[in-house]
């Protein structure tokens, strides 16, 4: 293994995607001297195989549904059907242009950027295509890949998982999709869009299970609506071929059959033979352990990412390299508040919150504590003239802050920032309330909603 001792880089960074390529930027930027190693694509699964491809079928699937709803808005057209092909020639030139300029980025922070399959080979180094990179610290972000259950064999044909559904050459007839969470939500909506007949199967009682119970049951009401279907409650047992699909059984011996089943269960890290364990590294399932500030129990190594147990979203990787850069290179740092991330599952209709459940909070301050709000999307102008249905719930402590925002419904992923802002600043539905929202807009419903919190409330019931 070659070694060159003169060159010992202050930062050492495995895995260009989200969460490597932001401690990367931010670590070149504050001066410290850094090597990044990705044996892929540099942007990693977000940019290549999961955030930005994803959203681009579902604007292509929010195109044809616009194109056969065009009259109800007064408009002539026609639906003529889906052309997969120029689909995917869409998003992949979405691709390009954001890879080419990350490249770019990379390039002009002076980032030593080493294309190879990297392992960690001491606390201090990682060997990759036939060299050993030293660094005072190394940085972890080997992200994570699509997961699967004992016993049911990912053949990318008839049963899939979400980096095959992205280049699937045909729209199928239909689909079963194993998992009710944001992936198997997301492509649900995408492929109903295009045509196909969906179920979605999940073990839990409710549909993005990690929301708002109320945002679940509104998310099911539209999906009804659409005509997705979806068994709640009972878990997989097994699945196997039929003559020209796949035939799947519930525990409860229900059965569903499909052209081809999507495994979305959700993403496991990508950390096996990497050499953590013989560095010393803590884990848990696979998982490298990491305190407040990203650091694991080794002093030279932090993780970052997928690769840690913490929220699996594209921002909270930039935050997380974000912090270790900053901490490396001597700066005051704060632990990220994982309640207060904004998160968007981008179904139609969308699901956005930000802050803790009306059940997390009740667990929390007592039930007697929390007031909880609904604002009907139906009140608000701008919804109304997109003829979409959905609401803002707010949940607060009693006489105090609120600390949660739920919002269901067409485009508000888009209201999702002043969310953040409101539960991170720990604002009063009063200061809310003073502030003055554009009309007609849906953000307007943000400040309704929190006009009828303080008591107040103008376009909406007492």
């Amino acid at each position: 293994m070659a070694n060159d001792a003169s060159t010992v880089f202050d930062l050492v960074i495995l895995g260009g995607g989200s969460g490597g390529y932001a401690a990367a930027l931010r670590g070149a930027q504050l001066g410290l001297d850094v090597a990044l190693i990705e044996k892929g694509k540099v942007g990693g699964t977000c940019l290549h195989n999961g955030c930005i491809p994803t959203k681009a079928l579902l604007h292509a699937g929010e195109i044809a549904d616009q194109a056969r709803e065009a009259g109800q808005f007064g408009v002539k057209a026609t639906f003529e059907g889906i052309d997969i092909e120029a689909v995917h020639a869409y998003k992949d030139e979405v691709i390009s242009g954001l890879y080419k300029g990350l490249q770019g980025l990379i390039a002009s922070r002076k980032v030593h950027y080493i294309e190879g399959e990297g392992r960690l080979s001491s606390p201090t180094s990682v060997d990759v295509a036939g060299q050993r990179i030293q660094g005072r610290h190394v940085v972890l972000a080997t992200g994570s890949v699509p997961k699967s259950l004992p016993g049911l064999e990912i053949d990318g044909n008839r049963i899939i998982s979400s980096d095959h559904a992205l280049k699937l050459d045909r729209v199928p007839k239909s689909a079963i999709v194993l998992g009710g969470g944001v992936i198997g939500v997301e492509f649900a909506s995408a492929w109903k869009s295009f045509g196909t007949e969906v179920t979605i199967v999940e073990g839990l009682k409710h549909l993005v299970p990690v929301e708002d119970e109320n945002s679940s049951k509104l998310l099911e009401r539209a999906f009804r609506k659409r005509g997705i279907k979806f068994n709640l409650g009972t878990f997989f047992d097994k699945a196997e071929y039929t003559q020209d699909g796949v035939r799947v059984t519930l525990a409860d011996g229900k059965t569903f059959e499909a052209e081809v089943l999507l495994v979305a269960i959700g993403r496991g890290p990508v950390s096996q033979g990497l050499g953590y364990e013989e560095a010393g590294v803590a884990m848990d399932r696979g998982y490298v352990l990491v305190d407040e500030y990203m650091q694991t129990n080794v002093p030279t190594i932090s993780a970052v990412g997928d690769l840690a147990p913490t929220l699996q979203l594209a921002h909270v990787g930039f935050a997380e390299g974000i912090l270790v850069a900053e901490r490396l290179a001597g700066l005051k740092t704060v632990p990220i508040d994982y309640d207060g991330v904004p998160k968007v599952t981008y179904c139609h209709p969308e699901v956005a919150s930000v802050g803790i459940t009306e059940a997390k909070a009740k667990e929390i301050y007592g039930a007697d504590k929390v007031v909880a709000l609904k604002y009907n999307l139906a009140g608000n102008g701008k919804s109304k003239i997109l003829k979409t249905a959905g609401e803002i719930k707010l949940v607060q402590v009693k006489d105090g802050a609120v600390v949660g925002v739920h919002m269901v419904g067409d485009r508000m992923g888009e209201q999702v920032g002043e969310a953040q802002l409101i539960y991170n600043w720990e604002a009063l539905p009063a200061e809310v309330a003073q502030l003055i929202h554009a009309h007609p807009t849906q953000n307007e419903a943000m400040g309704e909603a929190h006009l009828a919190l303080a008591g107040k409330p103008l376009h909406s019931h007492d």
